[in-house]
């Protein structure tokens, strides 16, 4: 046995951990990777080596010294972006989308479709596993996973689309069976951990703005945001979502921001979150009636970015603001957040008037008034459709090897 290779035997519980820190960015060089693990710097050599064995990341063993560096650079440490992919599927209140992702975050192809999404889940997932088959086909790429997003709390363990208030889909309705019976279908299936993963679409979209955007670094990391309809809302804590007992925490939607005449809202109450700062709501308030040739959400931000100035939609924009200002404050004084990241129209919102909506949660909420709680626009494209693959490559971040097996 090689001197390399007991190294690697010591090594190997520590592959999975090596690879999400390459994943996530926090392993550029192997001199971190080797610091971060708390292994000597020939383990860590070995693990890289292993990792690159498997397709998994690149190793620059030659790395170009910096200005003004003194001794040899370290080796640099990157995710293979011809490596395998996951498919990363959507479901909105327009339709769906389909993606492939690499590691890293990377988003290596992707298509929307828009349909009126029917009653009958399978029609629009077997819709979408169809594109995401195609955009496979196409790449010549290996797939090693399968996850969805969907507007809903989905309940765990059995993966049922509890409330699914803005699609036709009756509640409870078996949403990970049906993306694996559309999956199979499709000729797509491996490790049955990592094809058929479904999650909340924020909650998703929280996970990996963690992971690759604006919640890097956070450890309490609380994002908010609109979907095409409705708002969802997420808890990351030291890197893991908090979902709750069975799947159901942060209904951050669901908050009542407009007691007095407030909007009914499809869960019995009035004036909540939900319906008081999403997409449609901000139309109406705004005067404008909603057309049906692009999304609510496109609608929205078209209007926040091309007509500000016109008094009726900057009303609009700062009557949602004092709403979600205030929606804000209170999951501020419950959860103690270190940032808060806003997503969809909410960040938009942000963006129009981060004073205002600064000040709205400063003056109703207990931390708030010590100006240590950011609020952050969420930074990636398409972030559900990056978290949902977050799913899939999760079982190969616990155990690289599971790429052999499959």
């Amino acid at each position: 046995m090689t001197p390399t290779r007991t190294r690697l035997e010591r090594g190997r519980g520590a592959l999975g951990p090596a690879l999400e820190l390459v994943h996530t960015g926090r392993a550029p060089t192997r001199a971190v990777l080797t610091s971060e693990l708390g292994v000597t710097r020939a383990t860590a050599g070995a693990v890289a080596a292993e990792l690159e064995a498997l397709g998994l990341i690149k190793v620059d063993s030659r790395p170009a010294a910096a200005a003004g560096h003194q001794g040899r650079p370290s080796h640099r440490l990157a995710v293979n972006h011809s490596g395998p992919v996951v498919l990363a599927a959507q479901v909105h209140a327009d339709g769906f989308r389909a993606a492939l992702v690499g590691l890293g975050g990377q988003i290596v192809a992707t298509a929307p479709g828009c349909m009126t999404v029917p009653a009958d889940p399978m029609a629009v997932l077997s819709a979408v596993v169809e594109e995401g088959a195609r955009l496979l086909a196409e790449s010549g790429r290996r797939c090693v996973g399968a996850g969805l997003a969907v507007p809903s709390a989905v309940a765990e363990p059995e993966g049922t689309a509890l409330n699914p208030l803005h699609l036709a889909w009756p509640g409870g309705a078996d949403v990970r069976e049906a993306f694996k019976d559309a999956l199979a279908a499709a000729g797509l299936s491996g490790d049955a951990e990592a094809f058929g993963r479904t999650g909340n679409d924020v909650n998703l979209a929280a996970l990996a703005e963690h992971r690759h955007g604006a919640g890097r670094g956070a450890r309490h990391l609380l994002c908010v945001a609109t979907g095409h309809r409705g708002v969802g809302g997420a808890l990351v804590i030291d890197g893991r979502l908090h979902t709750g007992s069975s799947g159901l925490a942060l209904e951050v939607g669901h908050l009542t921001v407009n007691p007095d005449g407030g909007k009914q809202c499809h869960c019995g109450s009035r004036g909540c979150l939900d319906v008081e700062t999403d997409p449609l709501a901000f139309l109406l308030a705004a005067g404008r009636d909603p057309g049906p040739e692009v999304s609510l959400l496109q609608q929205a931000r078209d209007l926040i970015r091309d007509e500000y100035a016109d008094p009726s939609v900057r009303t609009a924009a700062e009557t949602l603001i004092d709403r979600l200002g205030l929606g804000l404050a209170g999951l501020v004084n419950i959860l103690n957040p270190d940032r808060v990241i806003l997503g969809g129209l909410h960040r938009d919102l942000l963006e129009a008037d981060p004073e205002r909506l600064a000040t709205v949660v400063a003056d109703r909420s207990l931390w708030g008034r010590s100006g240590s709680v950011p609020l952050t626009a969420c930074t990636l494209d398409h972030n559900s459709l990056v978290g949902a693959a977050e799913l899939a490559w999760q079982p190969v971040l616990d155990d690289p090897l599971r790429l052999v097996a499959g």
